[in-house]
């Protein structure tokens, strides 16, 4: 197993502009946003007056939390950001409907989805007119929010399943898929418990040469259904594991719970390693802050921590 660091650094879409005393400056477009962010625990390097021109503010007063917006902040907004186009919506919740430091893990996804799904005793080397024949790449999304992950998948030639326990989050996700021109791809869009589609479909029968999730620490399902992360990980990981095709080609887990190692998410991956080979890869998700000392819009150097990941690929 390698222990490695994944950064998502600035462009035109997306940039971290500053962080620190528990807080980050971002911009989504031309909107600048700024968000609480436990992590950021160190200095700020623009003054108050750089983030006072932020156009909305996540706040917490008197045990509640709301957005303070300027007038100029629209409701949503389309960006462009890693080949695809998100609408970018500040929730109650401080999210914003796209995580940037997923865009490492995306490249990643989108190399491995492309091409047929490897067919039991038939070599991937066949001929292009025997590979036309080839089912496409199977790729399950599990707590799949707003679609990032489906969306890249789709777009590199995989037949997808996205599951949300949100009805809003699936209907938010298909509306990324159709301002980023995948409307059409197949895509299942399903509103359901993840460990009780998961429980389905292996009775079913159906297979899938890619699982990527995104457990949260706690939620509820469309039946008010109970997630611990505690509780439940392991068996959802044990359950996808019986739920991978013949010949698997990668899975995936990220995490966003405070206190959790990556290498609790690598440990479980451990037995695709036993029994196909490949590889884990596991570690922090990161995004470099701006370099303002220059003025240049590269980065300074400063990482922010905004998640942990492991993945297994054949």
């Amino acid at each position: 197993m390698e222990r490695i660091t994944l950064t998502t650094n600035t462009s035109e879409s997306y940039a971290l502009i500053d962080s620190g005393v528990g807080e980050k400056l971002e911009r989504y477009g031309n909107v600048v946003l700024a968000r609480p962010d436990p992590q950021a625990l160190w200095p700020k390097n623009l003054p108050e007056w750089e983030w006072a021109k932020a156009q909305a503010r996540f706040e917490r007063k008197k045990g509640e939390v709301e957005w303070i917006t300027k007038e100029s902040l629209p409701k949503e907004w389309p960006i462009e950001f890693g080949g695809l186009h998100f609408l970018i919506r500040p929730t109650s919740f401080k999210h914003t409907g796209l995580f940037p430091e997923q865009l490492s893990n995306w490249e990643w996804l989108s190399k491995i989805s492309i091409g047929p799904a490897p067919a039991p005793g038939v070599k991937t080397s066949a001929t292009p007119k025997a590979l036309l024949s080839y089912e496409p790449i199977r790729a399950l999304n599990l707590f799949a929010y707003t679609g990032g992950a489906t969306l890249v998948a789709a777009k590199a030639g995989a037949s997808v399943v996205h599951v949300d326990a949100s009805k809003t989050a699936v209907a938010w996700a298909r509306e990324n898929a159709a301002a980023s021109g995948l409307a059409s791809k197949p895509i299942r869009w399903i509103v359901e418990d993840v460990l009780v589609f998961v429980k389905r479909e292996i009775k079913r029968g159906n297979r899938y040469d890619i699982i990527v999730m995104d457990p949260p620490s706690f939620g509820h399902g469309p039946k008010d259904e109970l997630w611990k992360i505690e509780e439940h990980l392991m068996p959802l990981v044990k359950e996808c594991l019986t739920l991978l095709s013949e010949k698997p080609i990668g899975f995936l887990i990220n995490g966003y719970a405070a206190g959790y190692s990556p290498q609790a998410f690598a440990y479980n991956l451990e037995p695709l390693l036993k029994k196909y080979g490949g590889t884990i890869q596991y570690g922090d998700l990161t995004i470099e802050e701006q370099d303002h000392s220059m003025h240049s819009g590269q980065g300074s150097g400063r990482l922010l921590p905004c998640g942990i990941f492991a993945r297994w690929h054949a």
